[in-house]
């Protein structure tokens, strides 16, 4: 068993930045590294008007380092912010340890949950494209991937130090990829034809939005109280008495400074929210940084251009607040429906809400199938709603409700109002 290693954090907060916005940077960060297997033992910040070209830290503060790091018996250095290749080398090699930045780091906890090959693939692209420009010429085996945190993944074994060959590789992902989201736009393309409305899971990581899918679909899927769970797509009908059916998709959680190359290199995953007649933004009502991980989650909205469609935010594990008044308050604030997908709390208002912003997609009708025709039938169950159904000699009596795009199969069997 690996031993686990023994992390120091290190952040700058910059003229802009409050100092609680840096701390409470550096306690997620601790999470993260907790999350990938290592355990903090320090914590160190400098205030300065800008980062240095060279060591990313002032030269003091890199001396104050280096004694922490003796001090704390500390093997590895993880900045906050994401540093340069220069940086990480030059300041790496000022400590004598091995330096990472957030960006690794969150790569490494991609590479530890990816389950599927198409997360496998897409972590591993990610990672080539991290480490591409980090690349140098002497580097004739990438001594660096060693073990650890931050060298972990599904490409490792396949990574060389020609420059050449990591394109090659890089290429070839690609392709996959491609292939995999034109598998997943048929697979959207289905849902569309079923007639009914989708709406997708966003938010912070470890929001609670896979168990929110459970409680919803009765799925079973793993929800745990950890960062990055989930990474790939999923999607399964929600079909409950007294609302009208939808297709619900949950997919990878979001985090601040989330890297550009998990953004580039999950395009066929994110992909999934543009076919969403709504977003369900779940957020963690009980994070005393609510505020700031909606922003965060807002703010990769709008990089995906997905800011302009219908959106609900669901104030979740409010079984965890202490006072009624403080989520009287955030409900106001934020025009939420406070739920705990874990007690199903707020669940059904939850949905009102849902089919209020869907509106009307279905038409109730009342049809007589004929015993022969298993297909209509079929058609029935499979893409509508049945409310009631009575047998006689005559047939099967139906009332059902469906999409209008979908009343052509069963048009001729409909009775009078």
């Amino acid at each position: 068993m690996r031993q686990r290693e023994r992390a120091l954090l290190a952040a700058l907060r910059l003229p802009k930045q409050r100092r609680f916005e840096v701390e409470e940077s550096l306690d997620e960060l601790g999470r993260l590294a907790e999350s990938a297997g290592a355990d903090v033992v320090g914590r160190v910040t400098q205030e300065r008007r800008a980062p240095t070209p060279k060591l990313y830290f002032g030269k003091g503060k890199v001396d104050e380092l280096k004694a922490s790091s003796e001090r704390q018996a500390a093997n590895l250095v993880i900045s906050d912010d994401s540093l340069s290749p220069i940086q990480e080398r030059n300041l790496g090699g000022s400590l004598g340890l091995k330096v990472i930045d957030r960006t690794a780091l969150i790569l490494d906890i991609f590479a530890q949950r990816a389950r599927t090959m198409e997360g496998k693939l897409q972590v591993e692209l990610a990672q080539l494209s991290y480490l591409l420009p980090r690349l140098v010429g002497q580097w004739k085996h990438l001594e660096r991937l060693g073990g650890g945190i931050g060298t972990r993944g599904p490409g490792e074994t396949q990574l060389e130090s020609d420059r050449r060959m990591i394109r090659h590789r890089i290429q070839k992902i690609r392709g996959d990829l491609n292939r995999v989201r034109t598998h997943r736009r048929l697979l959207r393309e289905r849902r569309k034809a079923s007639g009914l409305p989708v709406a997708a899971l966003v938010g912070y990581t470890n929001a609670g939005k896979t168990t929110l899918l459970n409680q919803l679909t009765g799925a079973g899927h793993v929800a745990a109280d950890q960062l990055f769970v989930t990474l790939d797509p999923t999607a399964r009908l929600v079909s409950r008495a007294g609302h009208a059916p939808f297709i619900l998709t949950d997919t990878v959680g979001f985090i601040r400074k989330l890297p550009h190359q998990l953004v580039a290199a999950f395009k066929a995953t994110l992909e999934e929210l543009e076919e969403a007649d709504v977003l369900v933004h779940v957020v963690d009502a009980s994070h005393p940084g609510l505020e700031e991980q909606m922003a965060a989650v807002d703010s990769l909205l709008t990089q995906l251009e997905l800011t302009g469609r219908p959106s609900i935010v669901a104030l979740n594990k409010v079984d965890r607040l202490d006072a009624d008044v403080a989520l009287e308050a955030l409900v106001d604030r934020f025009d939420g429906v406070a739920i705990s997908a874990r007690t199903g709390e707020g669940v059904d208002r939850l949905l009102d809400r849902v089919a209020q912003t869907l509106g009307p997609r279905v038409e109730r009708v009342t049809l007589r199938i004929p015993y022969q025709d298993g297909t209509a039938l079929a058609h029935c169950y499979g893409r509508g709603r049945v409310l009631a159904r009575s047998d006689d000699a005559d047939g099967i009596r139906l009332e059902v409700e469906l999409a209008p795009r979908l009343l052509g199969p069963v048009e001729a069997y409909r009775q009078p109002a």
